[in-house]
């Protein structure tokens, strides 16, 4: 596929969630670089900031199957990734599947559920398979996990496992939209308390399984220079040595946020990586594979302002 046949899908998808979804560019171009990576993606903001909205919209201009699960205390891994059941016509048991089973998954309000179901999704995520009762079920080629989170400071929260966090490929602030987009979300949906229902969204989808996959392959031919390289594992590295941080990223962050580089290189009609586009993604793609040291969180600090003093102090190929 020739990037301006790229350009054009992208554009359509931007345009379908335009119509529902006010503002968040910066959201947006951050789950179509997941998307085209093939990476999962954390959004993280305060209640009514339209996390679930966006992810349900992008959904659904992807012509994709789709399931959502609702993450709650009381909820178990068999209800995330199914279960056996016997069958007493056929004196069989019969895997009844859990919403894993589906392209496009929306864990939503993924920390409001203990560590115990949290993990029940790593080897979904890494593998794209998961293990029940001893057999391993194939997941979809296209499966994409979108995650919502509210603040780890809110009550009924519990922190992501570490081993989980880096499955994510990048984790995107949502924040608090301007005064103008505030407006204009009101004018759009002033008229109505409840989310709106799928069926209602004015929502088409623009994609199917097999333009993504091209569009990914696309991705992949993107060039990618030595010094670039270079440059992507030396701020990975750096993380490691940082007086501030008490655990850096891993080398599969480097290798995570090389893929990233290349997806948004095809966002931005090139088939090449600039070290622009390092820095565009270093903090989306490692704020969540780094732990404060617990004095430096004692005294105010927080992974992304350390993150952007080691962009500061490591040197970008010209």
């Amino acid at each position: 596929m020739e990037l301006d046949d790229v350009r054009s899908a992208v554009e359509s998808i931007r345009r379908e969630l335009a119509q529902v979804v006010v503002g968040q560019d910066e959201i947006v171009d951050g789950l179509l670089t997941a998307l085209l990576a093939e990476g999962h993606v954390l959004l993280e903001g305060p209640p009514g900031t339209a996390k679930t909205l966006l992810a349900r919209c992008f959904s659904v201009s992807l012509g994709l199957a789709f399931n959502r699960i609702q993450f709650t205390p009381d909820l178990l891994p068999g209800d995330l990734l199914g279960t056996n059941l016997f069958d007493f016509r056929t004196n069989q048991f019969r895997l009844t599947r859990g919403p894993v089973f589906t392209d496009f998954l929306l864990a939503d309000e993924i920390n409001r559920t203990p560590p115990k179901t949290q993990a029940a999704l790593l080897q979904a995520m890494q593998e794209r398979q998961v293990t029940i009762d001893g057999v391993t079920h194939p997941l979809s080629d296209s499966f994409l996990v979108v995650a919502t989170q509210n603040p780890i400071e809110q009550e009924g929260t519990y922190p992501l496992p570490e081993a989980q966090l880096d499955r994510f490929l990048l984790k995107l602030l949502v924040e608090f939209p301007s005064r103008d987009d505030e407006l204009e979300i009101v004018r759009r949906h002033g008229h109505r308390s409840a989310s709106p229902r799928p069926e209602d969204l004015p929502v088409a989808p623009v994609l199917d399984r097999e333009r993504l996959g091209e569009i990914r392959a696309t991705m992949r031919a993107v060039r990618l220079a030595e010094e670039t390289v270079e440059y992507v594992v030396d701020l990975v590295r750096a993380t490691r040595e940082h007086p501030s941080l008490a655990h850096g990223a891993s080398p599969r962050a480097a290798t995570m946020l090389a893929t990233a580089t290349r997806a948004l290189a095809v966002l931005r009609g090139r088939d090449f990586v600039i070290p622009d586009d390092v820095k565009e993604l270093f903090l989306p793609a490692v704020r969540h594979r780094v732990i404060l040291e617990p004095g430096a969180e004692v005294e105010g600090a927080h992974a992304d302002g350390v993150l952007r003093s080691i962009l500061d102090s490591v040197a970008a190929p010209r």
